[in-house]
């Protein structure tokens, strides 16, 4: 089991400038690195799969809970934002803060006269430096008048816009940092809009919209510290069940088939039969076949005939090579294929073939056929339980853990940022089309087929419960850590990246370490969170 859980707090968001929509024409004097604008979707299905980000869970400080927006001042001295320190404003700028559905704000940006002018300064130094005029020496200074006619006013206002948002969104940004989701942050203001209001005004207003980290309510408070669980198990799972069956699975293995003569079908035997089934209606010209329910020369082995399907042995008991044997039967409310669910059915059986087993008896001459390096029957017995008893104790862990992710999930009520959302899509979506690439070998046109915008969008459509359920739990799951101060230890820490790098360059594949760490750190700290509950919750066991 993932898990995407960190309670460290995020990284500011990083920006690129280039990203905001400008004419082909006009050059890009400041390359940073992220910005979505509100013309361009940037969504790479494959892009960093199938690891989680870090960013998703961390929850160091709640966000405040505000009913209107807030205005403040955003100072001009320098900020540090992520070890990086922005350079000092001329003047200070005016942002209002206001809240968005979707854990999601709006910061609208007031930039002044000063700011921009200071902004368009630097803007036409950098072009002096670049700008190779005809008359002029690279590097020169060359009239403001001239220079400007050379490369055009449109391309220095452009250029001016753009150094004005890099310099002040992360001013703007400053109230927010701490709880702002990485790669959520966009500029929502339509850049021609800009534009006209730099030209009419020479100061600038746009908007901001970025997520951040969802406020958690649990309900009722506390309520994950007491939790009660009832944890369904199937009972194939069952140690002792699943070594006798192990062990009779081997001991047939050991046998042969011969062919039945003078009597039907009993319990124990293997029939090869030809099924088909239509359903009943009461006109009965408009019984439809259906075509799941259909085989031909399928091996049913009558030991195993309640698990493919129920009652359905009940019906060929007895049943001759060579005989046909029509029979209704009426499909459970719990199989599989929901559409058939409660659907009364007409089966058409033909036993094409009938063999019984022949074994050898059952003793310590074949303990070391049926499992090598045994002497005796029961050392066999002993060795299969031991090792189903293993298997049994992890699937009952495992279904206590997603019994507990289940009710946590209903315990809190929190608002899901979009970008969070589509990148747990992405997570899934592109851990989907790997697994799938591993089990078919897709073409490249497959892979561009499946990895269009279509598909994943049809795929978010298709999985949004799912998809929301995943970051609820998670996000349960990472405000516990927080909320109860728990630890993991520094050295298991170390220990767990060394092997997950150790497995990279077992299988000469490039890593991060810095996102290997990450990975690690949330998969041990939901380790410790489901540990924690468990020792604190009344948890019952009942088989299914």
């Amino acid at each position: 089991m993932e898990f995407c859980i960190s309670a460290i707090a995020p990284a500011m968001p990083q920006f690129n400038l280039s990203l905001v929509s400008f004419s082909p024409s006009s050059p890009s004097l400041f390359k940073n690195d992220f910005l979505q604008s509100n013309n361009r979707l940037l969504f790479n299905p494959l892009m960093q799969l199938p690891v989680p980000s870090s960013r998703q869970l961390s929850f160091l400080q709640n966000p405040p809970h505000k009913l209107s927006s807030t205005r403040f001042v955003a100072s001009a001295a320098p900020v540090t934002v992520d070890s990086t320190v922005t350079d000092k404003l001329p003047a200070d700028i005016q942002v209002t803060e206001t809240p968005e559905p979707n854990s999601r704000v709006r910061l609208s940006v007031e930039v002044p006269a000063e700011v921009c002018d200071d902004c368009y300064r630097r803007v036409i130094k950098e072009f002096m430096k670049r700008a190779k005029v005809p008359g002029f020496r690279a590097g020169k200074n060359v009239p403001e008048s001239i220079l400007i006619g050379y490369v055009g006013k449109e391309t220095v206002q452009k250029a001016t816009i753009e150094s004005i948002l890099k310099r002040t969104i992360p001013h703007a940004m400053s109230s927010v940092s701490k709880r702002a989701l990485e790669d959520s942050v966009r500029i929502s203001t339509k850049f021609p809009e800009m534009e006209k209001t730099y030209s009419s005004m020479k100061s600038l207003r746009y908007d901001v919209i970025v997520d951040v980290a969802p406020e958690v309510k649990w309900i009722p408070e506390n309520g994950y510290q007491n939790l009660k669980i009832v944890v369904e198990i199937d009972k194939e799972i069952d140690a002792q069940t699943a070594a006798e069956q192990e062990l009779r699975r081997r001991h047939k293995a050991l046998g042969a088939l011969r062919i039945v003569t003078g009597r039907g079908l009993e319990v124990g035997d293997v029939a090869v039969l030809d099924i088909s089934a239509t359903t009943i209606e009461q006109d009965e010209s408009a019984a439809k076949r259906i075509p799941s329910a259909d085989s031909k020369g399928f091996q049913f082995d009558t030991e195993d005939g309640d698990k493919i399907l129920p009652d359905f042995l009940h019906s060929i008991i007895g049943i001759k090579r060579g005989e046909t044997k029509s029979f209704p039967y009426v499909f459970p409310e719990s199989w599989k294929q929901e559409d058939l669910r409660g659907v009364s059915a007409q089966f058409t059986v033909e036993c094409k073939e009938l063999f019984y087993r022949d074994l050898p008896e059952l003793d310590d001459s074949l303990a070391d056929r049926i499992l090598s390096g045994c002497t005796t029957i029961e050392e066999v017995k002993e060795t299969l339980l031991q090792k189903f008893l293993e298997v049994e104790q992890t699937a009952k862990e495992q279904a206590t853990d997603n019994a507990i992710l289940d009710q946590l999930q209903k315990m809190i009520e929190v608002d899901i940022p979009q970008s969070l959302f589509e990148e747990q899509a992405r997570q899934l979506y592109g851990a989907q089309l790997l697994q799938i690439q591993a089990n078919m070998k897709l073409s490249e046109q497959q892979m561009v087929s499946l990895s269009s915008p279509k598909a994943v969008k049809e795929f978010m459509e298709s999985q949004k419960e799912n998809i929301a359920s995943i970051i609820q739990q998670n996000i349960a799951v990472g405000d516990i850590f927080k909320r109860e101060n728990l630890q993991i230890l520094t050295d298991e820490l170390v220990k767990e990246v060394e092997n997950s790098i150790a497995e990279f360059k077992r299988h000469n594949q490039e890593y991060d370490e810095e996102r290997v760490r990450g990975q690690v750190q949330e998969v041990l700290e939901g380790a410790k969170v489901l540990e924690w509950l468990r020792e604190r919750a009344d948890i019952q066991y009942k088989m299914k």
